[in-house]
């Protein structure tokens, strides 16, 4: 077994037996101060995801260095599991599957290959390169919007794409992406809980901090009146009882969404339409905002594609000024001169 394999990437199935061989287990993982180095870089992989977006790399240079990488990281699972919010799961994935990808990129492409095969990607490597099936090609890239990410764009010999070492591992970061965001949150016993209260604890501070500064917002109340005109205008078309185009609820309900409003609360608003339809407003509000999907919900559209969509209404000085490229941004610019005034 390649144990330093089995440590630079923790989610392969040498990495469990690994610590089988060893007779570590999650209990002794949470309670055990042997395991307290492990505990201690898991709670790091947490709060690399949230403060950097990548999880650090650690040398790995004897047997008890490789162990105590392996248990970090159902640690820091297990951590993200217990807190089981969809912002902190999300940069979690990302942040490990961002270190994967780097890692790969200095590895030979038979371990990239059989790391693919892990994350239950078809691919191979041969002395022409790394080929992986088009159908998880298309699974896995869909969403990396460069046109030169099309498939008809790309190599492609007997149902395999041929590709370059940095597109392919670009490729499983987002394999791993979704395998861990389709994983968590585990279930927890109560009792591992209690012994991780202090990390947990630790985590969801700088969480509600992390999402504060994301937050167009910035952590506090929403005030309508910061809204730019357009969606003053879109709202106010609402309340009216106006057949409103669904490009123009698509960015009302997705503005919304992005300051921080769930589903019943941006339901409350366009309740006050004369011609307000619970079931279908609840239905589209819950789409948009990813509540049926369990996703994080649709970005509001740009001013460029509100311009184009003819739904740019009432454009002020603040709208027309050089960097003014997005309605969030409006938000942001307009409460933080308010904040600043008072």
């Amino acid at each position: 077994m390649d144990t330093v394999r089995a440590a630079r990437y923790p989610f392969l199935r040498d990495s469990a037996k690994l610590a089988e061989d060893n007779g570590a287990d999650v209990e002794s993982l949470v309670s055990s101060e042997s395991y307290a180095q492990a505990r201690s870089r898991g709670l790091e992989r947490v709060l690399d995801a949230l403060e950097n977006s990548e999880v650090s790399y650690r040398p790995l240079m004897s047997d008890f260095d490789r162990l105590m990488e392996i248990m970090s990281y159902p640690y820091a699972r297990i951590i993200v599991s217990c807190i089981n919010d969809r912002f902190l799961t999300k940069r979690y994935a990302l942040a490990e599957s961002v270190r994967m990808n780097k890692l790969l990129g200095s590895d030979e492409d038979k371990t990239v290959a059989f790391v693919a095969n892990e994350l239950g990607v078809n691919a191979s490597a041969d002395g022409n390169g790394l080929r992986m099936h088009f159908g998880d090609y298309l699974r896995f890239s869909t969403r990396i919007k460069s046109p030169e990410w099309k498939l008809i764009n790309t190599e492609v010999h007997d149902g395999y794409v041929v590709l370059a070492k940095e597109k392919f591992d670009r490729v499983l970061q987002n394999a791993l992406q979704d395998r861990i965001e389709s994983e968590l949150p585990l279930s927890v016993p109560e009792a591992f809980i209690s012994s991780m209260r202090s990390d947990i604890d630790h985590i969801s501070v700088i969480l509600s901090e992390t999402k504060s500064r994301y937050s167009p917002t910035g952590g506090g109340p929403i005030d309508l009146d910061f809204m730019p005109p357009c969606m003053k205008a879109i709202l106010s078309q609402a309340h009216n009882g106006m057949n409103l185009p669904h490009s123009a609820r698509f960015a009302l309900v997705s503005f919304l969404h992005a300051l921080g409003m769930d589903s019943t609360q941006i339901l409350a608003l366009f309740a006050e339409s004369p011609d307000f339809d619970e079931s279908k407003s609840s239905y589209q509000i819950r789409h948009i905002t990813g509540e049926l999907s369990g996703t994080e919900g649709y970005t509001p559209p740009e001013c460029s594609t509100m311009k184009t969509n003819g739904i740019c209404f009432n454009d002020d000085n603040l709208c027309r000024s050089e960097h003014m490229n997005h309605p969030l941004t409006y938000y942001r610019v307009k409460s933080g001169t308010s904040r600043r005034q008072g």
